[in-house]
C-alpha cells in the first residue's frame, strides 16, 4: 500500500532540508516548484512534457476551475487528473487569492466570500466548505485551506482580524476536508500560516494551526509587493514556527533567487507563474541572468539560450530561431521559451537537492547569486 502522505528527510544542511514526500499517486522531490496549470493546463506545454522537465508535482487553481469548466463537470469527466492527462500529485490552492485579486465585487464575512466572476460577473459564494468541496470535486491530492488576505500594508488590526478569521475559516476547512470520505482517506490537507510582516502575528497563526493539525503547512501572504529583504526578514522566523516534521510551502514564489533564498531557511515546496508566463514574453531564465530574447542582439546569436541548459529547446534550436519565432508571434515561440525555463527551474531544484545532500548549499547559494546577478 502505498502511503497517503509521508514526508521524509534525507539530509539538512543549515536550516536547509532534502527529502521526499510520498503520496498514492507517486513521490515528490523536495525542494520542489510546482509549475502552475491555472486552468488545467501548463500553458504551451504538454503534460509529458512538463514531467520530463523533471516536476513531480503540479498546482491547478480552484477559482479559475470553478468558474469554468466548473469543479462539477471536471469530476463528471474522471477529476483534473483523467480531465488533463496528468497522472502525478496535483496541489490545488484554496481560491482565496484569486477571488481578492481578480474579482470585480467582493463581500467578506465570517461565512466566506460573496464574489462577481471575472468572467461574465456571475455571483458566487466561497467559503470554506465550498472550497473543500470544489478541491474534492477536482480530485486534488495536496488541497488547502481556505483563508482570507489582505494587503501588507493594511494596519495591524485589520492584518490580525484577518489572520484570527484566517485560522477559524482553518478549523471549518480542517472539518470540511475530514468530512469527505473516501478523499480524505487517500489525500492531504496543509494549512497557511497569515500575519504578514508581523512575527507575533504569525506566531499566533502557527500556534492555531499546529492545534488543528495538518499534513504541511504554508507560508502565505508574503510574494504580494513587500519585496525581498522584507520577505526573507518573515522566513527568517516563520518556517521555525511550524511542524519542522511537516513540509513547508511558500506560496507563489517566485524568482531563481528568492527560491534558493527560501530554500536557504528552510522552505521545501515553490510554485509560480514566473517561468510560464515570463518564457510567453520572451524573458529567457539561463545561469548569467535573465535575457529578453526579444533583443536585437540575438538575431543572428547561433548560440542556444543557456550553454549550460539541457533541455530540449537548448539541444536544438539558436538564439536567433527563437528571437525570430518570438518577435513573429510564432506559437512555437511560447512553446520552446516556456519548455526552457520549466527545465531550468528544474534543474536548479535538482542542484538545491544535491548541495543540502552534499553539505555544500552556502557555496552553492553564494556562487548562483555570483554568477546569476553578478553578487554574492
Amino acid at each position: 500500500m502505498l502511503p497517503r502522505f509521508d514526508f521524509h528527510i534525507h539530509a539538512t544542511d543549515g536550516k536547509a532540508r532534502a527529502g521526499t514526500i510520498a503520496m498514492q499517486r507517486g513521490e515528490i522531490r523536495t525542494p520542489a516548484f510546482m509549475p502552475v496549470g491555472t486552468a488545467a493546463t501548463v500553458k504551451a506545454m504538454k503534460p509529458q512534457d512538463v514531467r520530463a522537465s523533471g516536476a513531480d508535482i503540479l498546482l491547478g487553481n480552484t477559482y479559475h476551475l470553478m468558474l469554468r469548466p466548473s469543479a462539477e463537470r471536471v469530476h463528471r469527466l474522471g477529476g483534473l487528473h483523467g480531465f488533463m492527462g496528468w497522472d502525478r500529485p496535483i496541489l490545488t490552492d484554496s481560491g482565496g487569492y484569486q477571488v481578492m485579486s481578480l474579482s470585480e465585487l467582493t463581500k467578506r464575512s465570517e461565512e466566506g466570500i460573496v464574489f462577481k466572476s471575472h468572467l461574465d460577473g456571475t455571483r458566487h459564494m466561497l467559503s470554506p466548505e465550498r472550497s473543500m468541496e470544489i478541491q474534492r470535486l477536482l480530485g486534488s491530492n495536496i488541497v488547502m485551506a481556505f483563508d482570507e488576505l489582505v494587503p501588507t500594508t493594511s494596519t495591524r488590526e485589520v492584518q490580525a482580524a484577518a489572520m484570527e478569521r484566517s485560522m477559524r475559516w482553518a478549523k471549518r476547512s480542517r472539518d470540511g476536508f475530514d468530512a469527505g470520505g473516501e478523499h480524505a482517506e487517500s489525500n492531504a490537507l496543509f494549512g497557511i500560516q497569515q500575519g504578514a510582516l508581523d512575527e507575533g502575528l504569525r506566531k499566533a497563526s502557527a500556534d492555531a494551526l499546529l492545534d488543528i493539525g495538518f499534513d504541511g503547512y504554508a507560508v502565505g501572504g508574503l510574494a504580494v509587493g513587500e519585496g525581498q529583504e522584507a520577505m526573507f526578514g518573515v522566513l527568517d522566523y516563520a518556517p521555525g514556527q511550524l511542524d519542522a516534521a511537516k513540509p513547508r510551502y511558500l506560496m507563489g514564489v517566485g524568482k531563481p533567487d528568492d527560491i534558493v533564498g527560501a530554500v536557504e531557511r528552510g522552505i521545501d515546496m515553490f510554485d509560480c507563474v514566473l517561468p510560464t508566463r515570463s518564457g510567453r514574453t520572451g524573458q529567457a531564465f539561463t545561469r548569467q541572468g535573465p535575457i529578453n530574447i526579444r533583443n536585437a542582439k540575438f538575431a543572428e546569436d547561433q548560440g542556444p539560450l543557456d550553454p549550460a541548459c539541457a533541455c530540449p529547446t537548448c539541444a536544438t534550436f539558436t538564439r536567433a530561431y527563437v528571437h525570430h519565432l518570438v518577435r513573429a508571434g510564432e506559437i512555437l515561440g511560447a512553446m520552446l521559451m516556456t519548455e526552457h525555463n520549466l527545465w531550468f527551474y528544474q534543474a536548479l531544484m535538482a542542484d538545491l537537492r544535491a548541495a543540502i545532500a552534499e553539505g555544500r548549499l552556502a557555496a552553492f547559494a553564494n556562487d548562483f547569486r555570483a554568477t546569476y546577478y553578478g553578487k554574492a
